[in-house]
């Protein structure tokens, strides 16, 4: 364990790296950081995907689906439904005093985990520990680049925006001491900091800087809004809506008669899915005030759970 509270430590220190080129108003730093956002973003999700859910649903057997589900909506919950104001990055504009405050809250439970992650991934092999540590410093430091820079524009000192920066890297470090220590963590913990990556890389990350985001409603309005905003007729946007739907239709089609999507377009379509949830649909709500969407959220996903136990007791 002395190996991961030693990467730990050097991921911990990323937020502090953060802030403080927040602090020192590094322009130079702050664009080589917003670069670490994208490569981040992408090196997160190839890890979480290929190396830690196989080992995470290796460990937790089958709960595991349920753990990786339980940490992604955790973050959200605690930075997108508990914090009023949250995003990855810089923030520009005055913004209250509590906003800085919570959103260090909002965010030591994913740092907690982050240090779950490392101590759990090195439980499991050196080799995967070391990509595990990788994957989590390089959102270390747009991590502290957002917490203090939110305390900052909210009237903090530049000492204090540090000061909530180390907190974050503290919790980290919390999390590796703890996790061979809790034995529910020792087993599970994997899982759930799979879903807390997930989280982060997919739903933070990733809209940091795809730009304007399209899914602002489903895919029949948003193309055909576009459309029509383009200075196209209705009925040519009707057109278009409906050549997607044409697509899906061929893609049905076409699945059982292409040997390759037989046997992988499962796994292809998981990517899609999971693209389309956490980096399109969820960022469309997940900066938005009061309580109606985050619960309509949480609700999609506690009625996963109903409609396949109906399924279950009826197959």
């Amino acid at each position: 364990m002395s190996s991961a509270f030693g990467y730990a430590l050097v991921a911990a220190l990323g937020n502090v790296v953060g802030a403080l080129a927040v602090t020192r108003r590094a322009a130079g730093e702050l664009a080589l950081i917003e670069h670490f956002v994208a490569f981040g973003a992408g090196f997160m999700l190839a890890v979480a995907l290929v190396e830690v859910l196989p080992e995470a649903f290796a460990r937790s057997g089958p709960a595991a689906p349920a753990l990786v589900l339980a940490g992604y909506l955790a973050v959200h919950f605690t930075q997108h439904t508990l914090t009023p104001h949250f995003h990855f990055g810089e923030e520009t504009h005055a913004v209250n005093r509590v906003a800085g405050t919570s959103a260090v809250v909002g965010l030591l439970l994913h740092t907690f985990f982050d240090g779950v992650a490392i101590a759990s991934a090195f439980l499991v092999r050196p080799a995967l520990g070391l990509m595990v540590f990788i994957a989590i410093f390089l959102h270390k430091l747009p991590e502290g680049v957002t917490v203090s820079s939110l305390m900052m524009a909210g009237g903090r000192s530049g000492g204090q925006a540090i000061g909530a920066a180390a907190m974050l890297g503290a919790a980290t470090l919390a999390g590796v001491a703890l996790t061979d220590q809790i034995s529910f963590l020792v087993h599970h913990g994997l899982a759930l900091s799979a879903g807390v990556t997930i989280y982060v890389a997919a739903s933070n990350l990733v809209p940091e800087f795809q730009g304007k985001r399209v899914h602002k409603l489903p895919e029949g309005v948003t193309v055909s809004s576009l459309m029509m905003a383009g200075g196209r007729s209705g009925g040519q946007a009707i057109g278009a809506a409906a050549m997607l739907g044409a697509a899906t239709l061929a893609g049905v089609a076409l699945t059982d008669q292409i040997s390759f999507l037989v046997h992988h377009g499962l796994a292809l379509s998981a990517g899609v899915t999971i693209y389309v949830a956490a980096s399109n649909l969820v960022p469309e709500f997940q900066g938005k005030r009061g309580w109606k969407l985050p619960a309509a959220f949480f609700a999609g996903a506690a009625t996963f759970y109903v409609t396949k136990a109906i399924l279950d007791s009826v197959s």
